[in-house]
């Protein structure tokens, strides 16, 4: 499989979808269930998406699920990433999620081009669960990471992923950013211990006026298929079903201040986080961490 460039369309789609299966405190999604017609609703987008992209033959096309909330609950999602991951043309398909569903629906998916994010929630499940999940992950030949946000009260189980997952699997942290100064330097070296780039995710990047791929190579699209250049731009630049929404992709400086979430300061060119995540960029697989899952 040729790797990941800068002629793939990266794209980050977030439809209606924003219901959880859990209920953490930190959380707004959390035990929020949409109607039936909002259900439906966002299974019609995502089919129409999905139509789409096996549509674009002539594209090479890496499309990352990024919901408000729990996707992989829901069928569509699941059958979306099997569709996905069987397209010549999509090179790659990944997806957010906290691993509660069943995982062998996998085995129907080309698992070579299946990427899971996977957040372990400590409020919702515990470590030895979690951690079967991920050993059926293992057996089916699934890529994935494993992380939790950075709760001084979620350091142990943060600290026994780590000692328990095998070497080849990257275990991150998320900085939690909502109570300032949240961090002492003893938690701090802790959490690093466990994640070497969790310093980068524990920073507001400077942005406005920097070069990012989001608007170019990576956009983000809604169930409508309105474009965006990321999650954290909100003005629409263009949609997938016209025609020509190409012209709309061109490399600009960011608009915001500042990028504070990984899935938006991955792609600041003067971070350089594609040199550290490679092909594992959508599924937060840094490069060291693949070559040891490939050496497996």
């Amino acid at each position: 499989m040729r790797p990941l460039d800068d002629a793939t369309l990266r794209i980050l789609y977030r439809g209606r979808l924003a219901s959880c299966n859990y209920d953490c405190a930190y959380c707004p999604f959390a035990k929020h269930w949409e109607s039936p017609a909002e259900l439906a609703a966002d299974r019609r987008g995502l089919a129409r998406f999905c139509s789409w992209a096996a549509g674009r033959v002539d594209d090479r096309l890496a499309v990352f699920f990024t919901p408000w909330g729990e996707a992989l609950v829901r069928r569509w999602y699941r059958d979306a990433l099997v569709e996905l991951s069987r397209l010549p043309q999509v090179w790659k398909v990944a997806v957010q999620t906290n691993l509660s569903c069943p995982l062998d629906w996998l085995a129907a998916a080309d698992h070579k081009k299946v990427g899971l994010w996977c957040t372990y929630h400590p409020s919702e499940t515990n470590v030895p669960a979690f951690l079967r999940q991920c050993a059926r992950l293992d057996e089916l030949g699934v890529r994935y990471s494993v992380g939790c946000v950075g709760l001084r009260a979620h350091l142990a189980d943060i600290e026994q992923l780590r000692r328990e997952l095998p070497e080849h699997v990257y275990v991150w942290v998320n900085a939690f950013k909502s109570q300032p100064d949240y961090y002492d330097q003893p938690l701090l070296d802790a959490l690093t211990g466990v994640d070497p780039l969790f310093p980068v995710n524990n920073t507001r990047h400077a942005s406005r006026g920097h070069a990012c791929r989001t608007g170019a190579s990576v956009f983000a699209v809604d169930g409508a298929g309105d474009m965006r250049r990321c999650h954290f731009v909100d003005r629409v630049i263009g949609n997938i079903y016209e025609p020509g929404f190409e012209r709309v992709l061109r490399a600009s400086p960011c608009p915001n201040d500042t990028c504070g979430c990984h899935i938006g300061y991955v792609h600041l060119g003067r971070l350089e986080m594609d040199s550290v995540f490679g092909d594992g960029i959508l599924e937060r697989v840094p490069r060291e961490f693949a070559e040891r899952a490939a050496a497996r």
